[in-house]
């Protein structure tokens, strides 16, 4: 949908509120004004609405004045306007084409005839389809009293009698019709502020309920959790103390068991024999087994040191020659072979002695 913001005019707060729930529902970006001044001071100062919604009547300037000064202005004559009344009439509706309102929606807004105005507005937004006024909308406005007197001089001046004053009766009839708006007008401001107080009451009646129920919610929440904690710890220490009482009982009687010996189903003294023989016959095979591991380090370690031994001699032998040179000093080297081969074979006995 092209429709993607739209402003809401309105002096009641109960209408605008209502009207605004609906919209932002189909997401739609919503902007409000109380008065067709503000909605004026709004569009002239902020970037345009894609759709406006104009109530009819409200105090100061009306829907159908804030529509003329809106189309009467070429930076905003585009915007397409939706007239929202709790009157719909055939006459308004033929009014309403003059001014170039694009629709008429009836409050209480339904939300399913909200959903239809905006799907046909959207598709005659991209066709280009929007109502053109048909007035001059720049001309002087004239009041309903006014207007309705010069309809009436109009027809008699027709009939050929411009210059006969107008009847009582016709003067009377368009002096209750100015009352009679004068007086709707009055009595809606009455009622749209009425409303807002009622409106402001429940809405701070709501907020305190709300807060109370939060408040309730958390007290109750809060014991809940405490008498949980109690029965968890009461269930705790049962538990333990029956588990407690249930080994008690099993190790006394398995005590008893032993006790009593094979009678009661206990270990008896074959059986002890038996057990007796089988551990006597196991620790003689971890006896052999350690005797058979300790002979077999020692081995490995006679063969270590005589290795060691004998690699330590050549190294000496090898050190020594380095140094001394090969054709000096013989009968040193002799004697040297001599001891470090008597040494190596002390080193060898040894082992054999711990073998």
């Amino acid at each position: 949908m092209v429709i993607k913001n739209a402003l809401l005019v309105d002096d009641s707060k109960v209408a605008r509120f209502a009207l605004s729930k609906l919209l932002e529902k189909i997401n739609l970006d919503v902007s409000m004004a109380g008065s067709a001044e503000e909605a004026l001071d709004f569009l002239s100062t902020h970037d345009k609405p894609d759709v406006i919604f104009m109530d009819h009547l409200m105090p100061g300037m009306n829907g159908v004045e804030a529509t003329r000064a809106i189309k009467s202005n070429p930076s905003t004559a585009q915007i397409p306007i939706i007239m929202c009344t709790s009157k719909k009439t055939e006459e308004f509706a033929e009014e309403a084409k003059e001014y170039g309102i694009y629709s008429i929606l009836t409050k209480p807004p339904q939300p399913q005839g909200l959903s239809e105005i905006l799907e046909s507005l959207s598709s005659d937004v991209q066709t280009g389809n929007l109502p053109i006024p048909t007035l001059d909308l720049n001309a002087e406005p004239a009041t309903d009293t006014v207007s309705t007197i010069e309809r009436a001089q109009g027809v008699a001046g027709s009939a050929g009698e411009s210059s006969i004053p107008l009847p009582s009766d016709i003067i009377e009839q368009v002096a209750h019709s100015a009352v009679r708006t004068h007086i709707n007008t009055r009595l809606h401001e009455l009622l749209s502020s009425l409303f807002d107080e009622q409106y402001d009451h429940l809405k701070r009646l709501g907020e305190d309920a709300r807060h109370d129920q939060v408040n309730q919610f958390n007290e109750a929440i809060d014991n809940f959790r405490n008498e949980l904690n109690e029965r968890t710890n009461q269930l705790k220490d049962e538990v333990a103390a029956e588990v407690s009482l249930f080994l008690s009982n099993q190790l006394n009687e398995f005590r008893k068991e032993l006790e009593t010996g094979g009678s009661s189903g206990g270990i008896s003294a074959e059986q002890m024999e038996e057990l007796k023989d089988h551990m006597t016959s196991v620790q003689s095979i971890d006896t052999e087994f350690w005797q058979t591991l300790q002979t077999e380090a020692i081995q490995q370690a006679h063969d270590i040191s005589r290795e060691t031994a004998e690699d330590i001699a050549q190294r000496t032998i090898d050190l020594y020659a380095q140094k001394q040179g090969a054709s000096s000093n013989k009968a040193y080297m002799v004697a040297l072979a001599t001891s470090i081969g008597v040494f190596a074979a002390g080193i060898a006995f040894l082992s054999g002695m711990l073998g």
